[in-house]
C-alpha cells in the first residue's frame, strides 16, 4: 500500500509541445548506482553475464567492478526523458554511444537539452540530447526522440 500511496503522490504533468521549445533543458535526473540495482536490472533484461552481477569476475576483465548493461542504460535514459515530458510521452527512438563503465558507488547523473521539435500530424516530435556521466565521465552519450499528442 505505501508504494501505491508513493506514485498517487507524484507531480506527473505532460509537457505540451507548445511549452517545449529549441534550447530547453530537460530535468535533470540522478541515479544513485548499488550493486543490487546493477544485478537485478541485468537480470529483469535476462543479461546473466557475470561482468553485470560477479565484481571480481569484472575486474578479471579489467573493468572497475560490475557495471550496468545497455538495456538497463536505455532503460534509464527512457525513464529521464518520460518523467521530464510526462506520461503522454512516447519513446520513438534512442541512440547512444556507450563511454566510461557506470559502477557501483557512484551516481549516474542525466542532463539533456532540446535539439529539434518536428509536428507530424496529430503528434510532435522532439529530439532531445542526452547525457549520462559519473565520476569517471561519459557513460552515454547521444540523442533520444520521444513524441507527444498535439
Amino acid at each position: 500500500m505505501q508504494l501505491i500511496t508513493e506514485f498517487a503522490d507524484l507531480d506527473r504533468k505532460n509537457l505540451s509541445p507548445a511549452d517545449i521549445n529549441v534550447g530547453d533543458a530537460v530535468t535533470p535526473m540522478d541515479i544513485a548506482l548499488t550493486h543490487t540495482l546493477v544485478a537485478s536490472t541485468a537480470i529483469a533484461s535476462m543479461d546473466f553475464m557475470p561482468v553485470h552481477h560477479d565484481k571480481d569476475y569484472a575486474q578479471a576483465q579489467f573493468a572497475p567492478d560490475a557495471f550496468l548493461n545497455i538495456l538497463s542504460t536505455n532503460g534509464y535514459i527512457s525513464r529521464f526523458v518520460t518523467d521530464w515530458a510526462g506520461p503522454e510521452a512516447w519513446v520513438k527512438k534512442i541512440n547512444v554511444k556507450l563511454g566510461v563503465p557506470a559502477v557501483p558507488h557512484q551516481t549516474l547523473k542525466f542532463t539533456g537539452e532540446v535539439l529539434s521539435k518536428t509536428e507530424n500530424g496529430d503528434e510532435c516530435d522532439i529530439e532531445v540530447s542526452v547525457a549520462a556521466a559519473n565520476d569517471s565521465g561519459n557513460h552515454a552519450t547521444g540523442t533520444a526522440v520521444i513524441t507527444l499528442p498535439l
